[in-house]
């Protein structure tokens, strides 16, 4: 009967061992609580993150409407911007879709005079994508565009909390390439 643990026998332990079983009981399960905040804060920071660049993509969308541009024409000047005469199959992986169909879709670029589209000097197979003469003052109005939204949803952060944030954004960003594709981690800005 002794061997029995049981309410009972709890009840009438000494307080001192009640309570420090309490504070044993307690510390064990304290890891247990934590880590759970920790993973439901981490997955709310995922669907933060999610919303807001879906929200900044619908509202950008909104500015270039009347620009006459498209969310695919934007990105891809968008992606040219930052490097400029990208191998059309490089770009084609960075934005996410079939060689073909941006193949299709660069055409259609080229012929509203946007891009160009020249052959690699090393690999004559290969295409490179570069942004034509009114894609570049095309890409200066989207930009001008982009200052005045981000002044708008930025304008409550300082200097130094937008710095954090890119800071941090970048070190998520960066842990997601090396899971992604640990060859190319650190390459991408």
């Amino acid at each position: 009967m002794a061997a029995k643990v049981s309410s009972l026998t709890i009840a009438k332990a000494p307080a001192a061992r009640r309570g420090n079983n309490a504070a044993k009981r307690a510390a064990r399960l304290a890891p247990t609580v934590a880590a759970e905040d920790v993973g439901r804060q981490a997955i709310r920071l995922s669907f933060l993150i999610h919303d807001v660049s879906r929200m900044r993509r619908t509202a950008f969308d909104q500015l270039m409407k009347p620009l006459g541009v498209t969310r695919a024409q934007w990105w891809v000047l968008a992606h040219l911007s930052r490097n400029d005469g990208m191998m059309q199959t490089k770009l084609a992986d960075a934005l996410d879709v079939g060689k073909a169909s941006l193949g299709t879709f660069i055409e259609r670029l080229e012929a509203g005079g946007l891009v160009e589209r020249r052959d690699d000097p090393v690999d004559k197979r290969a295409k490179r994508v570069y942004m034509a003469r009114a894609g570049q003052q095309l890409l200066k109005q989207m930009t001008l565009e982009e200052n005045r939204l981000n002044e708008l949803i930025l304008k409550d952060l300082s200097p130094t909390e937008r710095e954090s944030m890119i800071r941090q954004l970048t070190y998520i960003k960066q842990a997601l390439l090396q899971k992604i594709s640990p060859e190319t981690a650190g390459e991408e800005d």
